[in-house]
């Protein structure tokens, strides 16, 4: 089974990824442009610029998630300073999952231009020869790329279910995703279905994993 698809990770309101420490102190940063009476980047332009270092990078798939509420065509608003200026890219990276994350800076902007940043600097690795993006990746591959990657604490799975045999393993992630499928189902939630979704990646995770 492939990985969930990006697709089902909200672009709004902003998904933290799992494992990334939040900054407690936020600084003004010096991303700048030339095309702005002010010279600061706007979402829209930072935005533009890491869609275009994923691309260069040869990722797919990406989802950049905000707090910043969302255009027509599905990026984020220039319009909007959330107080919370974090923001999430989920990608994909030679068939891994992958998430860059950065809420250093006190703007969407900024944040969005230091992953674009970020990007570019993993792509100078491969230019210079001494190394390999995937060896510069390697550090984040441990952390999860979406928060229902975390599947086990997602579904509430018991302390000895790794002692037990694969189908075992199947049949309780099945019995504890429809059980929870009771109580997120838009329905009885009352929400956008959002907590749903997560708990069908969550399940596809598992599955993926245990190659049910």
């Amino acid at each position: 089974m492939s990985l969930p698809d990006h697709n089902a990770i909200p672009r709004w309101p902003l998904e933290w990824p799992a494992g990334w420490k939040r900054a407690s102190v936020r600084q003004r940063a010096n991303f700048s442009t030339k095309r702005s009476v002010d010279g600061r980047l706007s979402v829209i332009q930072s935005t533009t610029r890491l869609e275009g270092e994923v691309e260069r990078l040869g990722g797919s798939n990406p989802v950049l998630s905000t707090n910043v509420s969302l255009r027509l065509d599905g990026r984020p608003r220039s319009d909007e300073e959330p107080r919370d200026p974090g923001a999430a890219l989920y990608f994909n990276f030679k068939g891994r999952a992958t998430v860059l994350a950065c809420d250093k800076w006190n703007r969407v902007a900024d944040n969005i231009a230091a992953i674009a940043a970020h990007i570019d600097a993993l792509r100078r690795v491969d230019r210079y020869g001494v190394g390999t993006i995937e060896q510069a990746l390697a550090g984040y591959k441990a952390l999860p790329a979406d928060t229902a990657a975390d599947w086990r604490a997602v579904l509430g799975v018991p302390a000895e279910f790794a002692r037990w045999s694969r189908g075992q393993q199947l049949d309780v992630v099945n019995k504890l995703f429809y059980e929870l499928a009771k109580q997120r189902h838009p329905d009885r939630a009352n929400d956008d279905g959002s907590a749903m979704a997560h708990l069908n990646r969550a399940r596809d995770y598992a599955l993926a994993e245990l190659g049910g």
